[in-house]
């Protein structure tokens, strides 16, 4: 596997990895697909200092990361960054998801930032099972935020200062 700087012209396989996790439910807040232009509009927002980076095995995009900031245009929270994090069904359980979370957090010290927050729905229990193993914290909670189909679930906040 190789992490690396996410490309426009990896852009189909990062939105086919996020619909299959819009379709499954409960993974992200969006309910629908992102159009072409919504998903070059977003890319185009990352940077240098807030990256988005996909892992790939023999030319397969498995996954992929984003560090977008936290709250942006407020000065003081210019250190810390909001993770997002999307694996492939496939690859779920072999490693995809540590190898980008342990690569950001590493690339994000380099990055001068200081604090990664990850913001997920209550009953994602493997995406917190993730973070709490790279020595993220549960430091908040958002009761019945998310609203699917008539059902509600809350937000958890995890923290990780890196």
């Amino acid at each position: 596997m190789k992490i690396r700087n996410a490309y426009p012209a990896d852009l189909p396989a990062i939105d086919a990895i996020y619909n299959e996790a819009i379709d499954e439910g409960f993974k992200t807040a969006h309910t629908e697909p992102m159009s072409e232009e919504e998903r070059n509009a977003w890319f185009g927002k990352f940077s240098e200092k807030f990256p988005v980076y996909v892992c790939e095995d023999n030319g397969e995009i498995l996954g992929w990361l984003s560090v977008s900031p936290y709250r942006p245009g407020r000065r003081a929270l210019s250190q810390t960054a909001e993770v997002s994090f999307y694996v492939t069904a496939d690859a779920r359980g072999k490693g995809v998801g540590s190898a980008l979370l342990k690569w950001a957090v590493n690339r994000g010290k380099t990055l001068n930032l200081h604090v990664f927050i990850a913001i997920l729905i209550e009953s994602n229990q493997a995406s917190i099972s993730l973070l709490k193993k790279h020595g993220f914290e549960k430091w908040g909670y958002l009761p019945e935020v998310i609203c699917f189909k008539g059902e509600r679930r809350g937000q958890n906040y995890y923290g990780k200062i890196l």
